[in-house]
């Protein structure tokens, strides 16, 4: 499954669509202002809410927290110690699943694995559009909204971190 977003600044009150490979919206990513932390809702084309992303408050590092119907179901953070490219680890809630996410998140060229299988991909190199990056679901069974998700924190994650 392949899905395009259009590559705003990810700034907090920005809402924008992410389309299907034959350009069918599929989610809306609802950037949520005057919070007093970042946050982000994924909603399907009905509205309904479908993750809720926000960041972790009083954290060391940075953090952000994906939850589903209120139930946390994952926390992203970087990982420390990466020095030549940036990596950041996806604890799901169950305790025992970290994914794994590097790459140039920046540039919007990154993977995100699990135990060294390849569940995901985002880059822009396949799309001639301005301002454009892919998310290509490799696996048939994973779940599309919580890597698109990851997809959405780690990028704004790395944005913070640059001072964007």
């Amino acid at each position: 499954m392949r899905f395009l977003v259009r590559d705003r600044l990810l700034g907090i009150g920005d809402d924008y669509w992410i389309e299907d490979d034959r350009g069918n919206k599929v989610f809306l990513v609802d950037g949520k202002a005057m919070r007093l932390r970042d946050t982000f809702e994924l909603k399907d084309t009905q509205g309904r809410v479908l993750i809720d992303i926000r960041q972790k408050m009083f954290a060391l590092r940075d953090t952000m927290v994906i939850e589903r119907e209120g139930e946390p179901l994952a926390t992203i953070r970087r990982k420390r110690l990466s020095l030549l490219r940036n990596h950041y680890r996806v604890a799901l809630a169950d305790g025992s699943t970290e994914l794994d996410v590097s790459g140039k998140i920046l540039d919007r060229e990154f993977a995100i694995e699990y135990d060294g299988e390849l569940l995901a991909f985002v880059s822009r190199r396949w799309l001639h559009v301005r301002e454009t990056y892919g998310v290509d679901i490799v696996r048939e069974d994973a779940d599309p909204a919580l890597l698109i998700a990851v997809a959405v924190c780690v990028i704004h994650l790395g944005e913070k971190e640059r001072g964007d």
